[in-house]
């Protein structure tokens, strides 16, 4: 029985190993997301030393609305995982049909349309934390104190920008680990084709974002 539900086995395992690398190893220094962690909060530095601050708002307002479109997504695969439990008849009849796919049994499909489910569930709270998070970082961009135009920012004002950049720190921490649900739920779908193919695909999707974390042009390009 346990057999059966090797894949998914192998598909919380990749991704709680590259979860823990990324967010919770000596190696998360190095990482793209940790660098750019660094740019929110000297954005916000920089933002306390402006006097006009439309573009700031204008950038948290486009951040605001790539969290929100990514939250209707994972809210889609949340309905389209329910509508999968419910019609597996049919969706079995149509896998059945196609030679190369073993259909399994249909204990296996509800346990693994489930765990579909459970994953569309946690990128959208993480989503919607993000979405509020970001929020919050406007209502401190917003209360922190003017600056006329030559004068040096009060130690004050400083301190509300740090505020407001740790909040944003936190508003994208919280973004990539939803978005980090959505890649590897690709890997998770691919046990349609067998277990093997789950860990397989999985494995490759992560191999990806390793990529990107630790070795992309992205990262080159600001490396210090």
């Amino acid at each position: 029985m346990l057999a059966e539900y090797y894949g998914v086995i192998g598909f919380a395992l990749i991704a709680a190993v590259f979860s823990a690398v990324v967010d919770h190893s000596p190696l998360k220094s190095r990482t793209l997301s940790s660098r750019m962690d660094r740019f929110r909060s000297q954005w916000m530095i920089a933002m306390a030393g402006r006097e006009v601050r439309i573009v700031d708002s204008q950038i948290i307002s486009g951040l605001q609305n790539g969290i929100a479109f990514f939250a209707s997504t994972a809210l889609l695969g949340i309905g389209a995982a329910f509508t999968l439990l419910t019609a597996l008849d049919n969706v079995m009849d149509a896998v059945r049909d196609i030679p190369a796919l073993a259909v399994g049994s249909r204990t296996q499909w509800e346990v693994m349309s489930i765990g579909l489910l459970v994953i569309y569930a946690y990128a959208f709270f993480k989503f919607g934390w993000a979405y509020r998070l970001i929020n919050y970082c406007a209502v401190l961009l917003g209360s922190t104190h003017d600056v006329k135009r030559g004068d040096i920012p009060s130690d004050r004002c400083l301190e509300q920008a740090r505020l407001a950049g740790e909040m944003n720190v936190l508003a994208g921490r919280q973004f990539n680990r939803g978005l980090r649900a959505i890649f590897l739920s690709i890997g998770y779908l691919a046990w349609i084709a067998g277990p093997l193919a789950q860990v397989l695909v999985t494995a490759a999707i992560a191999g990806i974002l390793a990529y990107r974390q630790f070795f992309s042009p992205a990262l080159a390009l600001i490396k210090d």
